[in-house]
């Protein structure tokens, strides 16, 4: 299929969910809407592994004031937590089938030295699509400097990447107005991740993790993760 004109956009966020690789999957362009403001309810320095006990919250830690934008902040890697992260992981996915591979792939993402949280982010997310297989082009929004906000800003991210169609989250169907959009020449889409099992180590299934968790557990199969998407 050609996704010439289809964009997608989201937060750089920490090792994020297969939905979000999903989304990027379906997009000719993918932009790090990096120049949106820092939150700290938002997944932009934490993520979540599976456990034997449970979902566990790994948070990088992170100098930010008020109103920071997220490629303003600043990761605080004096606080040792690079090692404290990878270390978490191979406790809890050394007995996973495709540990030694991906463990390695991360430990040389994360080794690396960063400018800001944004930049850590986006290069693990782009680094992991690559090796999905995924041919999105990548984009960050804070290098048009735009002013506009919420929709408009969406809107004219569209238009200077040259999109006429735009891969929206389902959560804005609440608040976005389609007819914006179709004034704009741009069709809104919606895209639809529909959790699926696979193979996980500590018990019952959980779909609410990083992608860490399907990589470690399945490899870099993509395929498996498009066929669970395919409707009858």
């Amino acid at each position: 299929m050609d996704q010439t004109g289809i964009i997608a956009i989201h937060q750089p966020n920490y090792l994020p969910w297969l939905g979000y690789f999903y989304k990027i999957h379906q997009s000719g362009t993918f932009v790090f809407l990096d120049d949106a403001q820092f939150s700290n309810k938002g997944m932009h320095n934490y993520c979540y592994i599976k456990t034997p006990q449970g979902p566990f919250r790994m948070k990088i830690p992170v100098h930010q004031s008020l109103g920071d934008k997220i490629h303003e902040v600043k990761v605080r890697d004096e606080l040792d937590w690079k090692i404290k992260h990878l270390k978490t992981i191979e406790t809890n996915y050394r007995k996973a089938t495709y540990f030694t591979e991906v463990f390695s792939d991360l430990t040389s993402l994360v080794e690396q030295e960063y400018f800001n949280i944004a930049a850590f982010n986006s290069a693990v997310i782009r680094f992991f699509a690559g090796k999905l297989g995924i041919k999105t082009i990548f984009k960050d929004a804070s290098e048009l400097n735009l002013e506009s906000a919420r929709e408009q800003k969406i809107l004219d991210i569209c238009h200077a990447f040259g999109g006429n169609i735009y891969y929206s989250g389902t959560g804005a169907r609440a608040y976005q107005d389609e007819k914006s959009f179709n004034e704009a020449g741009i069709e809104l889409r919606y895209s639809e991740f529909r959790p699926f099992e696979y193979l996980q180590l500590w018990g019952e299934f959980q779909s609410n993790v990083s992608i860490l968790d399907y990589l470690m557990n399945c490899g870099y199969n993509w395929e498996m993760i498009v066929r669970s998407q395919e409707r009858p």
